[in-house]
């Protein structure tokens, strides 16, 4: 299990860095949520019974540490909310999202997850997922239209 646990990390630490910062809010929050995601994973690993994905079963770790991470952020009191860089550059309007909407997005957009994995990680239904990413798309989407036509 650790080496399974090792290679994970090693082959897909990007993805999880890059969608960690997405829902905590920054990248060094992303990077640190991810790092106490992967020790919390190697202390917890006899509770993996094998019966799913090894991979959903870690996203569903670093998804948890990421958004007590962003919680922890926003409770300090100088710290702006947590947008993340990269969508913010392209002027997307990520706050008119609700936090399941955004965290859908970020893994299947950053971290190209499928429905059931994100599913997995967000201890949610592969449908919920559907209805959640086409709900996220369809408000960006009427939010840069109303932008586009001003």
């Amino acid at each position: 299990m650790v080496e399974e646990l090792e290679a994970l990390y090693r082959e897909r630490l990007p993805d999880f860095t890059r969608a960690a910062a997405a829902i905590a809010g920054d990248d060094e929050t992303g990077r640190d949520a991810v790092q106490e995601a992967f020790a919390k994973a190697l202390r917890k690993r006899r509770r993996f019974r094998g019966d799913g994905n090894l991979e959903a079963w870690v996203w569903r770790i670093v998804v948890n540490a990421a958004r007590d991470a962003g919680r922890r952020q926003r409770r300090r009191p100088t710290s702006p909310p947590p947008i993340d860089a990269r969508a913010a550059e392209l002027g997307l309007p990520l706050e008119l999202l609700t936090d399941r909407q955004r965290e859908v997005l970020f893994l299947h957009y950053y971290a190209d997850l499928d429905y059931t994995t994100i599913a997995h990680a967000l201890e949610i239904s592969p449908g919920t997922v559907g209805a959640t990413l086409s709900a996220a798309r369809n408000s960006l989407r009427d939010a840069l239209t109303k932008e586009v036509s001003r």
